[in-house]
C-alpha cells in the first residue's frame, strides 16, 4: 500500500515552504485548488502554489480524519488562513490523493475559497 507522510506534506504547507511542498509530488503531479483549472508538472505546481502563499500571511491546517486506499488517501479538516491585514478565516477542506509510491500523482483540494477573499 502506497504510504504519504501527511504531516510532513501540511508542515510544508502551513510552513509555506514551496520548495518543501514539490518534494511530495511526481514529476508530472497535478494540482487543482477549488474550481480552479488544473496545474500539472512539479515546477508550474510550486509557481501555483509560491504566488498563493504570496496571497496571505499564514495558514495553518488541522485534519480531524484521514482515510486509506491502496493507491490513494484523503482527509478532511479545518484550513485557518491569516490574511495580510492580519484577519483569519476559518475553511473546512477535504483533499484527495492519487498516489505512486510515497509521492502525489494528482492533488485534489475541496475548498470553497471565497471566504478567504471576502
Amino acid at each position: 500500500m502506497a504510504k504519504l507522510d501527511l504531516d510532513g506534506l501540511f508542515a510544508s504547507i502551513d510552513g509555506m515552504d514551496a520548495d518543501a511542498f514539490v518534494g511530495f509530488l511526481t514529476d508530472d503531479a497535478t494540482f487543482r485548488y477549488g474550481s480552479q483549472n488544473p496545474v500539472e508538472g512539479k515546477a508550474a505546481v510550486r509557481e501555483y502554489v509560491q504566488t498563493f502563499f504570496g496571497m496571505i500571511d499564514s495558514l495553518s491546517h488541522e485534519v480531524f480524519e484521514v482515510m486509506e486506499g491502496e493507491n490513494s488517501m484523503c482527509c478532511y479538516g479545518n484550513t485557518t488562513y491569516v490574511r495580510p491585514d492580519g484577519s483569519k478565516v476559518t475553511i473546512p477542506f477535504a483533499n484527495v490523493f492519487r498516489l505512486q509510491g510515497d509521492k502525489v500523482k494528482d492533488y485534489l483540494v475541496h475548498i470553497d475559497p471565497s471566504p478567504l477573499l471576502g
